[in-house]
C-alpha cells in the first residue's frame, strides 16, 4: 500500500511534466482558452451592467446632469466593449463591427467607438499562416509561391490577406483564416447568447437576441471561403453589364475552406477622398455607380453583398482602359432575398421616393413592421418622420435632422428592438448594408443625392415589371406591362434631364455672376 502511495507523486510529476512539454510545443495562449474568454466577457458585461444600474440613482431623469452623465456612461461602456472585442478577437470583433454600423439603434458613443474595430483586427503570426496553408494545401509556401509577403495587406476579424507571386509570374492575393477562429466561433456565440439573456433579465427593454441569431446563421457561411469564392463568381456574372465593376478572379486550385487565392487588384478605399483626388477619380461618379450596383443587387436579383464597409470597396483607374472602376472584395456574407420579400421591399422604396404614405404603411406592414411602420420608415431611410412625409427625394439631409435621428434612437430603443425582432431575418442584413452604404455616402458628401433616388427608382420599375410579366398568362397583359414600364422609365429619364438642365443653368448663372463680380 505504501509503495502504491509513493508511486502517486511520481505519476503526477510525470503527467505535469508531459503536459508542460505539450503546452510549450503547442505555444498555447491561455487567453484563448474558453474559460478565460468567457470570464473576460462575463466580467465586462457585469461591470457595464453595474455602471448603468448604479450611476443614475441620485440623478433626476431628463435634467442636463442626467444626459451628461448618461453620455459618459455610454462612452466608458463602449470603450469596455471595444477592449473586450480586441481581447477576445475573432467572432467578438465581427459582432462589434456589426454593432458599430447600427447608427439607427445605438447611441453615437457606441457606434463611433466600435467603428475603429475595422482597423484594429488582430494579425496571425507568419508561423500560423504557414501552418494553415500547409494543412489545407498540403505544400510549403516555397512550393506554391516564388514570393510571399510576410506583412499582410490587411487583417480582418476572421482572416488576413497577403500578397504573393505564383511560379508563372502572376500576382495574387492570398486570404488566410486565423487558425483559432473556426474552433472558437460556436463557443463565442454561445457565450454571447448566455450573457445577452442575462442583460435582458436585468434590462427588459434590451432584446438583442436577433443579433445572436444572425451570428449563428452567418458565421458558418463566412468561415467557409469556398462559399465566398462561389458568391464572387455569381455576383460577377449577375452584374457583368456594369463595366465599372471589378471582382477579382478566384484561383480554385489554391483555395480551400480556410485559404482563398484570388487575382491581386490594388486600389484606394472608397471613403478616401484624398486618394480619389490624387488619381483623378470623380467622387460623384463613384457614388452613383455604387448606388446602381446595390440597387440592382437588391431590387433586381435579390442577391446582396452585405458587408460593404470601406475596406471591402476599393476604387481605382483601370491600368488598361484608364476608366474608373469599383473593386468589390470579401464576398463571404450575402443575403438571398425571397421573391415576395424583394417585391414588397421594392414597392416600399417606390412609395418612400414618391411620397406615397398609404403605400409606405401598406408595404411596411407586409414586411412585418405592424403599427411601428412610421419607426420602420425612419430606420430604413435614416430620415425623420417629417422628412419621410415631405418626400425623402426632395428634402435634403440637415445636421439638425441627424441629431434628431440619434436622439430619437436613444429614446425609442425598446421600440426599435421590438421592431427588429418583428421583421423578417433577411431585413436585418439589409439594414446593416444600408447603414454601411450611407456611411460611405456621408464621407463622400453625396448622401440623398437625386441621382441615387433616380437610379433606385429605375431599378424598382424594371424589377416590378419583370415580376408582373412572370405572373401574367396573357400576351396582351405582358405587352401592356412592358409599355407601362417603358413609359415610366421614359418619364424618369425626362425628370433626370430636367434636373441636369436645371443644374447646368445654375452653374452657368454662377459663372456669369463670378465673372461680372471679378470685373467690377
Amino acid at each position: 500500500m505504501a509503495l502504491r502511495l509513493l508511486k502517486v507523486p511520481s505519476l503526477a510529476t510525470a503527467v505535469l511534466a508531459s503536459s508542460g512539454i505539450y503546452l510549450y510545443n503547442r505555444r498555447l495562449d491561455f487567453s484563448d482558452l474558453s474559460l478565460i474568454r468567457f470570464g473576460r466577457a462575463a466580467a465586462t458585461t457585469a461591470v457595464i451592467s453595474y455602471d448603468y444600474l448604479t450611476t443614475f440613482k441620485h440623478v433626476d431623469y431628463g435634467t442636463e446632469e442626467y444626459w451628461a452623465l448618461k453620455s459618459k456612461v455610454h462612452q466608458r461602456s463602449a470603450e469596455r466593449l471595444r477592449d473586450l472585442c480586441c481581447a477576445n478577437r475573432g467572432t467578438f470583433i465581427k459582432v462589434g463591427q456589426h454593432l458599430g454600423a447600427l447608427d439607427y439603434l445605438l447611441p453615437e458613443e457606441y457606434t463611433s467607438t466600435l467603428k475603429v474595430l475595422h482597423s484594429q483586427a488582430p494579425q496571425s503570426s507568419m508561423q500560423e499562416i504557414e501552418q494553415v496553408i500547409r494543412e489545407d494545401l498540403g505544400k510549403e509556401l516555397s512550393e506554391l509561391f516564388v514570393f510571399f509577403e510576410e506583412t499582410p495587406q490587411g487583417a480582418a476579424s476572421l482572416a488576413q490577406v497577403h500578397k504573393a507571386v505564383l511560379h508563372d509570374g502572376r500576382t495574387v492575393a492570398v486570404k488566410v483564416q486565423h487558425p483559432k477562429v473556426q474552433r472558437q466561433s460556436s463557443k463565442d456565440i454561445l457565450v454571447m447568447e448566455v450573457l445577452l439573456r442575462g442583460v435582458h433579465w436585468l434590462f427588459p427593454d434590451l432584446t438583442f437576441m436577433w443579433l445572436v441569431e444572425e451570428a449563428k446563421k452567418n458565421m458558418p457561411l463566412e468561415l467557409n471561403f469556398l462559399n465566398e469564392g462561389h458568391n464572387s463568381e455569381i455576383v460577377s456574372k449577375l452584374l457583368a453589364h456594369f463595366t465599372f465593376l471589378k471582382v477579382p478572379i478566384i484561383h480554385w486550385d489554391l483555395s480551400t475552406k480556410r485559404v482563398l487565392t484570388m487575382e491581386f487588384v490594388e486600389g484606394g478605399q472608397v471613403n478616401d477622398r484624398e486618394y480619389m483626388k490624387a488619381h483623378g477619380i470623380n467622387v460623384n461618379e463613384i457614388s452613383e455607380n455604387l448606388g446602381k450596383m446595390y440597387s440592382e443587387m437588391i431590387f433586381t436579383h435579390g442577391f446582396v453583398h452585405c458587408d460593404p464597409h470601406p475596406g471591402n470597396v476599393l476604387v481605382r483607374k483601370c491600368p488598361n482602359s484608364k476608366k474608373t472602376e469599383i473593386i468589390l472584395l470579401d464576398h463571404g456574407l450575402y443575403q438571398i432575398l425571397q421573391t415576395d420579400f424583394r417585391i414588397n421591399y421594392c414597392q416600399l422604396w417606390q412609395a418612400l421616393i414618391q411620397q406615397d404614405m398609404s403605400g409606405v404603411e401598406c408595404y411596411s406592414r407586409k414586411l412585418g413592421a405592424g403599427d411601428l411602420y412610421p419607426l420602420f420608415a425612419c430606420v430604413l431611410t435614416a430620415r425623420s418622420w417629417a422628412a419621410v412625409n415631405s418626400g425623402i427625394s426632395s428634402v435634403p439631409v440637415t445636421l439638425s435632422e441627424d441629431v434628431e435621428i440619434r436622439t430619437n434612437a436613444a429614446l425609442y430603443l425598446p421600440q426599435i428592438n421590438d421592431l427588429l425582432n418583428r421583421v423578417p431575418r433577411q431585413m436585418l442584413l439589409l439594414l446593416k448594408t444600408n447603414d454601411l452604404l450611407r456611411g460611405i455616402e456621408t464621407t463622400l458628401q453625396t448622401r440623398a443625392s437625386s441621382s441615387s433616388f433616380i437610379n433606385m427608382s429605375r431599378c424598382c420599375i424594371r424589377a416590378l415589371a419583370r415580376h408582373k410579366r412572370s405572373k401574367s398568362q396573357s400576351s396582351r397583359r405582358r405587352l401592356q406591362i412592358t409599355l407601362t414600364e417603358f413609359f415610366n422609365l421614359w418619364r424618369l429619364s425626362m425628370y433626370e434631364l430636367f434636373l441636369w438642365l436645371k443644374g447646368s443653368l445654375f452653374r452657368l448663372d454662377f459663372l456669369l455672376w463670378e465673372h461680372s463680380y471679378t470685373e467690377t
